[in-house]
């Protein structure tokens, strides 16, 4: 439904996520949501001849109350109010809800097949890629003044984030025909970036499988209001972690996720132990060989920097996939897989170095879609979706107003405005927030 306002002097916003913008995005008619409205008094008296229709006659002081009229809404008012919103959050397009009745069979079934293709040649030309993009970085480093070096970390970093995504297609069986290729080529590609393949791959199925559910989904999920209020150093922590530390937060994710076998089932237990004896590997051999040879200035320089600049695109990436002020987590009774995966993914557009480096990541609705599609069918798959159902989806060109958004909104789960943020809670304690919020561009 949509309600229309009686008096058009009052204008309407919902949550604490659009009061910022009210001016910019509210309109006569608006979304019908449950919680509380908040009028904007900015406009309610303006006087001059030119202004008639905004003028609101009073002779003394009064109670003035909006009434709002269920009106049903046509297609167009939906559109646009989406359009707005989207705007406001930097965002593309925001889609329409998907129909309960469609499941994600129905989805995937609208796909070619030629997209679940494995395709040998593809796979090891990006294998081939990313070793040497990733021996240039190395190279350039080795090479680099001391004011060109965040450059030359930059592109390492990047480029190391393509060995990921090698890895990854390994964990979803679409790099080789052959699964002991895949185990061997994935634990490879790990181990730079000091990740045991097999935990990551149990926890990223469940991901996958539970994507956007409340308590389920193994990636990010929202912050829950008992955790913010158990005690003031935690409350802190979170506040940095999910404000202006959020761009590397797959650290702490990879640190507690993915090496305490208390988190993985027994059958699970054997393969996890030899992924984290071939990290722990890496590291006793790997490290003090580079610190041998180029000490510990050059351990940071050679490893440290370009790993840290991985985190920041698996944070970055991970964060834009699935977290906007309109995308809701749900519990396990209310969620619904073709919604989550498809209504719930955001495709956002980088600039064209990056997604080849990172080969295509971030074409990542078709991804959730079916996470069978190898790396290189992605955008074909992507083309198809966008065809079937490209009202239902959500899609963003990288910005400062995209970052901005869920840097600074998104933080408590709430039922009803999916996010309440930190500065609604606890403003005296979200000094980060409001620092992000002064510093942070906010050019879409």
């Amino acid at each position: 439904m949509a309600c229309r306002i009686a008096d058009p002097s009052v204008f309407l916003s919902t949550g604490h996520h659009q009061r910022t913008r009210s001016q910019k995005i509210a309109t006569l008619s608006a979304p019908c949501m449950t919680g509380s409205w908040h009028l904007t008094w900015n406009r309610l008296l303006v006087k001059g001849e030119n202004h008639k229709k905004w003028v609101v006659p009073m002779r003394r002081t009064r109670t003035v109350q909006a009434v709002a009229a269920p009106v049903a809404p046509s297609s167009a008012d939906s559109s646009e109010y989406r359009k707005q919103l989207a705007e406001s959050y930097g965002l593309r397009q925001i889609g329409e809800q998907l129909p309960d009745n469609i499941t994600l069979k129905d989805v995937i079934d609208t796909l070619p097949k030629t997209v679940f293709e494995i395709d040998d040649v593809k796979a090891w030309k990006s294998v081939l890629l990313s070793v040497t993009s990733y021996a240039f970085g190395l190279f350039m480093i080795s090479k680099a003044p001391w004011y060109l070096l965040p450059f030359a970390w930059a592109w390492t970093g990047t480029a190391v984030t393509g060995f990921f995504v090698i890895g990854h297609d390994c964990a979803h069986k679409s790099f080789s025909r052959n699964k002991l290729v895949e185990d061997i080529v994935g634990t490879l590609a790990f181990l730079p970036l000091i990740y045991p393949y097999e935990p990551w791959r149990f926890k990223h199925d469940r991901h996958h499988a539970k994507t956007n559910m409340l308590k389920e989904d193994t990636a990010w999920h929202p912050v829950w209001k008992a955790e913010f209020d158990s005690s003031p150093i935690l409350r802190k922590a979170i506040i940095f972690g999910y404000g202006p530390f959020r761009p590397w937060m797959s650290i702490g994710h990879w640190f507690l996720w993915h090496f305490d076998l208390k988190r993985f089932r027994s059958n699970e237990i054997q393969r996890v132990k030899i992924s984290l004896a071939c990290v722990f590997g890496f590291m006793v051999i790997g490290w003090p060989l580079i610190i041998y040879k180029a000490g510990i200035m050059g351990w940071i320089k050679f490893w440290l920097m370009p790993w840290l600049g991985y985190h920041f695109w698996m944070s970055t990436f991970t964060m834009v996939h699935h977290t906007a002020p309109h995308i809701p987590f749900k519990s396990s009774d209310e969620w619904n897989a073709a919604q989550a995966q498809l209504n719930g993914t955001v495709h956002c557009d980088y600039p064209s170095w990056i997604e080849i480096l990172c080969h295509d990541i971030n074409v990542h609705i078709p991804h959730h879609v079916s996470s069978r599609i190898p790396h290189y069918n992605l955008r074909m798959a992507h083309k198809s979706l966008q065809e079937n159902w490209g009202k239902y989806m959500n899609e963003a060109k990288w910005n400062w107003r995209l970052m901005k958004t869920i840097m600074t909104l998104c933080h408590v789960y709430d039922k009803e405005e999916n996010y309440v943020a930190f500065d609604q809670l606890a403003p005296e304690e979200s000094q980060p927030i409001a620092f992000l919020k002064r510093v942070m561009p906010d050019y879409a």
